[in-house]
């Protein structure tokens, strides 16, 4: 059954949903009539699960194919990305705690690995934290020894983070020791994202920094996105899970950058 206006669909649907998502974003692009025979349910409910899908902004279809919608144009949804290679975050958020001094200035982007390392941070307090992600200012809203500062901007409910001139006006008027943060794709030692108004956001972050770290799972090496934002050399130290292949951090350091592998 397809889930009606204002109705929360089912823990069987979303469950569904999840897995088809999840194969969508491994494939980047399918058949519908294989995702169909490889899920095990009807062609409609499959259907009507992709239209769901699209409406978040989750995929996209073409002509009998379904694509991922963290393309070279689009990044998935916040809430999505959250739940992706939880694990490996998890891991990422550890290591890049550690390199967190009390008494710090530390700005943290929109990425969703950022929402874990702030679940980390009060235990590293005293700090100040800025970030644009509304995630992340929610984990550390109230948190005794946090002095927290929230960019503003234009909303991208997507990101769940704030964008825009007065983001970037704001950034540039700050000086942080560190900042941390992540990019959508790895590729020949570059970093990429795919919107050109969050690459610009995450140069301010870059630039406002005595000290830059990047942390990224192993999936993004299998990515594209279209904006360069930095060399990985760029940054004092690269951070990679433990799933990453040797030969990637092999490159990385080929090229200068510090790595270091999280475990």
């Amino acid at each position: 059954m397809a889930t009606t206006p204002g109705k929360r669909p089912s823990a069987r649907q979303q469950d569904r949903r999840r897995r088809i998502t999840e194969l969508v974003m491994a494939e980047g692009s399918l058949r519908i009539d294989d995702l169909v025979s490889t899920v095990g349910t009807s062609a409609m409910t499959v259907y009507r699960d992709l239209a769901d899908l699209e409406s978040q902004g989750l995929v996209h279809r073409n002509r009998g194919y379904v694509s991922a919608a963290s393309s070279l144009l689009y990044e998935a949804a916040s809430e999505y990305r959250l739940q992706q290679n939880e694990a490996e975050k998890q891991q990422l958020a550890r290591a890049a705690a550690e390199l967190v001094e009390p008494g710090q200035a530390v700005m943290l982007d929109d990425s969703t690995t950022g929402v874990h390392l702030a679940r980390l941070l009060p235990e590293r307090a005293p700090l100040t934290v800025v970030t644009n992600h509304r995630g992340v200012f929610g984990e550390l809203a109230g948190q005794q020894g946090i002095h927290l500062i929230s960019v503003g901007g234009d909303y991208l409910p997507w990101a769940d983070a704030f964008v825009g001139g007065m983001a970037l006006d704001a950034l540039r008027g700050m000086r942080v020791d560190l900042a941390i943060m992540s990019v959508s794709a790895v590729t020949e030692g570059v970093c990429f994202y795919p919107q050109q108004e969050m690459v610009q956001l995450k140069k301010a972050m870059l630039a406002s920094a005595s000290s830059r770290v990047l942390y990224v799972d192993h999936t993004k090496f299998r990515r594209r996105a279209l904006h360069a934002v930095a060399p990985a050399e760029d940054f004092d130290i690269v951070l990679v899970d433990s799933k990453t292949a040797p030969s990637e951090i092999e490159m990385l350091r080929e090229r200068g950058a510090t790595v270091r592998q999280a475990s």
